[in-house]
């Protein structure tokens, strides 16, 4: 974990304890304050100081008590869980393994879910209630990893959340967890205001409330935090971090990231919607389907140039799908060197000499420097002769897209949930499979069975050495293969102002709960 703190000393009298407001600015909001309604990054951060988890997670991702105090495998296919007495709901309901029971079955199918939890609920067949706070989870298949898919959802009341939209979550009408904030307001695109839950199980937080701000342009990011209009930043613009670092009052705060920022390819279809032939008329067929040419527009990246001139030192060249420190990651999958004349010799041997034109999509305000990232990718397909024109799209459109399949190229990030290998495999390179969770996330719908095969072993091993072993042979077959082109590991970097310490995280989560005073 990489952690800098740079900050001048500053009088704690300039905050009163259990008194002040703590002020936030975000480079991306949750689209909801229904906890279930997207598995994202800003949308699971800010469930989490309304909705605990049954299992919890530290900055660094190791598991820690939540709602559920302990843990343990009664079997292969079955793990018993002792829940927390005398927590309360928002509303003063008691908290019991009836709430257990409708969560897990609410989260696996929210309509409309842009990025639903699939990938951790549907291995599960039924929650059986043991009593008031024990319950046992019975799986459809050996599942070493149970405890690391429950803790990634919040627990909803069952008393509230019973025949809830998701729209009555927004209003505040079902938005009652258990949480050490209460929910106060939430206004699509502008702000969400927290209110601290004095009757919180836990320790309880020092800011009487907690504003977020949406600010999805880095620079007014910047100037509101050396403005002193928030307390607060996320993401913060890598030109800006010498800067910021070098000013009085202000903490600069980084953690090696879980997030890979990657290249999903429509190897699917037999004819794909965004690549055409040299005249722009659409393709017969999709060239992405070759292993060749996909490995072709991965020779084509130079990762360490990504990294040092668009992302200005801030990331890690990534040749696989979680950074060194990570259970699964494999020391042996170096990021791969450029390799121009190799890649324009692989497009000879798959049939496109000439290359061909291609539409290369990315976001733009999703990710840190997204825009300038697409624009670079693209210049480096261009000097192995394709033709390309790059399209960034807002954040909400491009997400709606890409969950519409409507991408043949497109940058996308992916963190890993659950601190390992297993869920990235599982979500991004696993066939789709709907009945079982696998693939949510595999928006190329790249398919291999012999490669799914050792997934699956992977996620039935209780062994933790084999289940290691099982996970670094997948990703090496997945990266052979080139399921998808990993470009660089993330470092996640926050920045406050005054006497505020921050806890970094490795899951990039922008928590009310990680600010401190010092």
């Amino acid at each position: 974990m990489i952690r800098i703190a740079v900050a001048l000393g500053v009088s704690l009298a300039a905050i009163p304890a259990f008194a002040q407001e703590l002020r936030i600015g975000l480079g991306a909001m949750t689209r909801s304050i229904d906890p279930h309604f997207a598995n994202t990054g800003p949308d699971v951060a800010q469930s989490l100081h309304v909705f605990d988890k049954l299992i919890g997670q530290d900055e660094n991702q190791k598991l820690v008590p939540g709602l559920a105090t302990a843990w343990r495998s009664v079997g292969e296919n079955a793990w018993e869980l002792d829940l927390r007495e005398g927590v309360r709901f928002h509303d003063g309901s008691p908290f019991t393994a009836a709430d257990v029971v409708f969560t897990v079955r609410r989260a696996a199918d929210v309509p409309n879910s842009s990025s639903p939890f699939t990938t951790y609920l549907r291995g599960i067949e039924r929650v059986e209630v043991l009593g008031a706070h024990r319950i046992r989870v019975h799986t459809k298949a050996p599942s070493p990893l149970l405890p690391w898919d429950l803790s990634t959802f919040g627990i909803v009341s069952r008393r509230h959340g019973e025949g809830a939209s998701t729209a009555d979550y927004n209003s505040g009408k079902a938005a009652i967890g258990t949480g050490p904030y209460r929910f106060v307001e939430f206004v699509a695109n502008e702000r969400i205001t927290v209110a601290r839950n004095d009757d919180y199980w836990g320790a309880k937080e020092p800011w009487a409330h907690a504003t977020f701000r949406l600010m999805s342009v880095p620079a007014s990011r910047t100037a509101a935090l050396l403005a002193g209009d928030v307390d607060v930043i996320d993401t913060v613009a890598t030109q800006d971090l010498e800067r910021l670092k070098a000013t009085a009052e202000i903490g600069v705060w980084r953690a090696s990231s879980n997030r890979v920022i990657y290249l999903l390819m429509d190897s699917f279809r037999e004819v794909t919607p965004n690549l055409r032939d040299g005249e722009g008329k659409p393709l017969a067929t999709n060239p992405l389907r070759d292993r060749r040419v996909r490995l072709a527009l991965s020779k084509a990246i130079a990762r360490d140039a990504l990294v040092e001139r668009v992302m200005e030192g801030e990331g890690i060249p990534a040749g696989q799908l979680v950074p060194p420190g990570f259970f699964g990651h494999d020391p042996a999958l170096a990021a791969p060197a450029p390799d121009v004349e190799g890649a324009r010799r692989l497009l000879a041997e798959s049939g496109w000499p000439r290359g061909f034109q291609l539409t290369l999509h990315g976001s733009n305000g999703r990710y840190l420097n997204d825009v300038r990232l697409t624009q670079a990718i693209g210049q480096m397909f261009a000097r192995i002769g394709l033709q390309v024109s790059v399209e960034t799209l807002p954040r909400q459109i491009y997400g709606t897209r890409g969950n519409a399949f409507e991408y043949s190229v497109a940058l996308y990030g992916w963190g890993s949930d659950t601190g390992e290998a297993g869920s990235s495999l599982k979500a991004l390179i696993r066939t789709r499979d709907d009945a079982l969770g696998g693939g949510a996330s595999n928006r190329g719908r790249f398919s291999n069975p012999a490669i799914d095969r050792v997934i699956d072993a992977a996620l039935a091993a209780f062994d933790d050495a084999a289940r290691e072993r099982l996970m670094q042979e997948a990703t090496r077959l997945a990266m052979a293969d080139v399921a998808i082109i990993p470009l660089y590991f993330q470092v996640n970097t926050w920045a406050t102002r005054g006497p505020i310490r921050f806890v970094a995280r490795a899951d990039a989560f922008t928590l009310a709960m990680s600010a401190r005073p010092r």
